[in-house]
C-alpha cells in the first residue's frame, strides 16, 4: 500500500476573514486539553482501523485549520508522537504545520520547531498594506517579512500562500511583490486566485457591487507573470497552483494529488483509506467543534458519514486531482486504484480531441498531463475528459 498522510485540523480562528469559506470558527474561549484529546482519540481509532491489515507508513502530518499556529505547542507535540508511535514513521517524515505572520503567532514558532513541526507554512497573502487591509488580514506587510525572516530561520523548509487576482490588481506590482516575498522565502509557494465563495462576507459585498474582480484574461496575466517570477528564484509549478524548487515539493499535498490514502481527524476533516478488504471508504467528520467533540466523547470519533467509494467514485476522484498535477496522471495507477480499465474512465474521443487541440499531452514515460494552455482552462476541460 501506499505511505499514509496524517491531516490534523484546528478549527479555530482569531478572526474570520471575508474571503474565507473553510471550516474556521472564532470563539472567546477554547478548552485546549479536552480538543486535544479529542484528537488524540479520534488518531488511535483510525490508527487502528488503518493497521488492521499490518502497520501502515506514515510519510507527512500536516496541522490545518483554522489556525493552528493557535494550538499549543504541547498540544502538537503530543500529536506528533503519538502518530509517530502508531504508525511506522518514514526516517525524513514531513511535519507541517500552518501559521499566520501576526506578532503574537510568530513568537510561538521555535516552540512548534521543538514540538517537531520542521515545515511552516505562512499564510502571507500579500505584501501590500491596502491589499491586506482589503483581506481582512490581522497582520501587516511588515510583520509578515519579519515572520518569513524568522521562520527561515527556524525550520529547514518553508512555504507561503499569496492571493493573486485582488481588485484593481497590476502585474507590475504584483511581480514586485513576488520578487519580494521570494527573496525572503524561496523553497516553496503556493497561490491561490481570489474567487467569491458563498456565504462569505465576500460574497455579499461583490453582491452589491462594493467591489469587481479582474477579467479573466487579466488573471490569467497575472497568474502566468507568477510562474516567470518564481523561476527566476528556482521554484517550478509542479501543480497548478504550487511551485517549488526540485525536492521541496509538498509531500503531504503530493499524497492528495496523487490520489493516496491519508488520514483526517478533527472539526469537518475528510479522508480517504483502503480497508482491509479492499473498499476505498471516503469519510466526513461533524463540522462544528462544539459537536465535534461531543461526539467524540461519546463514540471516539465523530463520523457522520461514511462511503465506499465505487470504482467510477475512484477513477474520478484520481483523474480530477491527478490531472492538476505538471507530471500529470499514469492510466496505470488509475486503473489499479479504480479497478476500472482506462477507457471507462475517461472519453476517449474528447481525450483525443482535446490533445489533438493542444490542452493536454501525453508525457514520458505515458503520463497524460494538461498543457500550459489546458492548466489555464482545467476547470472547464476536466468535466468534457473524466467520465
Amino acid at each position: 500500500m501506499d505511505d499514509l498522510a496524517l491531516y490534523i485540523h484546528w478549527p479555530f480562528c482569531a478572526h474570520k476573514c471575508p474571503y474565507c469559506d473553510f471550516n474556521s470558527h472564532v470563539r472567546d474561549r477554547v478548552d485546549h486539553a479536552a480538543h486535544a484529546d479529542a484528537l488524540s482519540a479520534e488518531l488511535a481509532f483510525e490508527a487502528a482501523r488503518a493497521n488492521a491489515g499490518g502497520r501502515r507508513r506514515l510519510a507527512s502530518i500536516f496541522f490545518g485549520g483554522g489556525t493552528p499556529s493557535l494550538m499549543q505547542p504541547a498540544t502538537v507535540a503530543r500529536l506528533v508522537a503519538e502518530a509517530t508511535t502508531l504508525f511506522d514513521a518514514m526516517p525524513d517524515i514531513e511535519i507541517t504545520l500552518e501559521a499566520n505572520p501576526t506578532s503574537v503567532e510568530a513568537a510561538k514558532l521555535r516552540d512548534f520547531r521543538a514540538a517537531g513541526v520542521n515545515r511552516a507554512s505562512l499564510g502571507v497573502q500579500a505584501l501590500s498594506g491596502a491589499a491586506l487591509a482589503f483581506l481582512g488580514r490581522q497582520h501587516d506587510a511588515a510583520q509578515a517579512v519579519a515572520a518569513l525572516e524568522a521562520a527561515r530561520a527556524i525550520f529547514p523548509r518553508l512555504s507561503f500562500d499569496l492571493i493573486y487576482a485582488r481588485p484593481g490588481q497590476e502585474p507590475d506590482a504584483w511581480r514586485a511583490e513576488l520578487r519580494t516575498a521570494l527573496a525572503l522565502a524561496a523553497d516553496h509557494l503556493s497561490l491561490y486566485q481570489l474567487t467569491i465563495e458563498p456565504g462569505t462576507r465576500f460574497a455579499t459585498e461583490h453582491a452589491r457591487g462594493d467591489f469587481a474582480l479582474p477579467e479573466d484574461d487579466a488573471a490569467a496575466h497575472l497568474y502566468l507573470a507568477t510562474a516567470e517570477e518564481a523561476a527566476r528564484f528556482g521554484l517550478l509549478p509542479y501543480e497548478i497552483s504550487n511551485y517549488a524548487r526540485p525536492g521541496a515539493e509538498s509531500r503531504h499535498n503530493l499524497a492528495y494529488w496523487r490520489y493516496a490514502d491519508y488520514l483526517g481527524i478533527g472539526a469537518g476533516a475528510h479522508q480517504r483509506l483502503t480497508m482491509e478488504d479492499g473498499r476505498l471508504l471516503a469519510t466526513r467528520r461533524h463540522r462544528a467543534p462544539e459537536e465535534w467533540l461531543a461526539r467524540v466523547g461519546r463514540h471516539g470519533h465523530a463520523i457522520v458519514e461514511e462511503t465506499a467509494l465505487t470504482p467510477r467514485d475512484r477513477a474520478r476522484e484520481a483523474l480530477l486531482m491527478g490531472l492538476r498535477l505538471t507530471e500529470g496522471v499514469d492510466p496505470r495507477r488509475v486503473e489499479a486504484r479504480a479497478s476500472l480499465p482506462w477507457a471507462q474512465c475517461v472519453d476517449a474521443a474528447m481525450l483525443a480531441a482535446l490533445v489533438e487541440e493542444g490542452f493536454f499531452a501525453w508525457r514520458t514515460p505515458g503520463n497524460l498531463a494538461a498543457t500550459g494552455e489546458g492548466l489555464l482552462r482545467l476547470d472547464a476541460l476536466l468535466p468534457l475528459v473524466v467520465r
